[in-house]
């Protein structure tokens, strides 16, 4: 089975045509290729695959083999996936999840894809529950805020760990910079920590703004890179624009 590894910002998944390779286990599958060492190593799993609702659809598995609703990351990945793939010409296209339909665009510099924009739709769920933020985004997300840098915190793990059993969600501590970017460092359910994920840049973003802490459009930084989100005032949809990056193809003898 021909696989590739991908990431945008450091999120890191396993890439699979699903137009060509059937997959009739992907939760176990996810277990066994995303484990580091005996595996390829990654935090999950995505299937691209025929829709008959969008262009593509896009399936994610976690690390521990849970099946996640969205993934801002993987969806920016796709998006350079099809297009490296053959399975698309175009440089917009949508992406049915199991959280909706999104549309994906490829911002082009020649015939090279500099960056990856995903609408990520209208926020929902919004509430504050013990001071923080909860936001839906596709996926649940709890959003803290603190004033020390969250990358030098040093029991990070076991608070993500304590705070997820509380609620069952995606957690993020962020810390508002000087000039109104965001630092964020995420523990997502299924993966453990990760080096970033999309959608809750946008619920952090999103948290930060309705409180004033900074403006409806800036830069999240995260342990593996920065994207940029934008809350936008005519619709209320939140774009996440990023970087997504093929890291190498193998093949995974099943």
């Amino acid at each position: 089975m021909r696989f590739t590894k991908m990431h945008g910002a450091g999120n890191d998944y396993i890439y699979i045509n699903g137009f060509g390779e059937d997959i009739r286990d992907p939760s176990a599958l996810a277990i066994r290729m995303s484990e580091p060492h005996f595996g390829v190593g990654s935090d999950g799993l995505i299937l691209v695959l025929p829709s008959d609702r969008a262009d593509f659809r896009m399936r994610m598995f976690n690390r521990d083999g849970s099946e996640g609703a969205m993934c801002g990351n993987g969806a920016r990945c796709v998006g350079l996936f099809v297009r490296r793939h053959g399975l698309t010409d175009k440089t917009a296209f949508t992406l049915e999840t199991d959280s909706g339909i999104r549309t994906v665009r490829l911002v082009m510099a020649d015939e090279h894809v500099a960056a990856v924009e995903v609408d990520m739709g209208i926020p929902q769920h919004m509430g504050v529950l013990n001071e923080a933020a909860h936001i839906s985004m596709g996926s649940m997300h709890v959003v803290h805020f603190t004033e020390k840098d969250p990358f030098a915190m040093p029991d990070f793990k076991r608070w993500g760990t304590e705070r997820q059993n509380q609620c069952d969600a995606n957690i993020e501590l962020v810390q508002v910079l000087p000039k109104g970017n965001l630092k964020m460092r995420v523990y997502e359910r299924g993966s453990g920590e990760t080096l970033a994920c999309g959608s809750g840049a946008c619920a952090a973003l999103v948290a930060a703004s309705a409180r004033n802490l900074c403006e409806r459009r800036s830069d999240v930084v995260m342990c593996g890179g920065v994207l940029e989100i934008d809350w936008r005032v005519s619709d209320g949809h939140v774009i996440m624009t990023g970087p997504a990056e093929e890291v190498f193809e193998g093949d995974w003898n099943q």
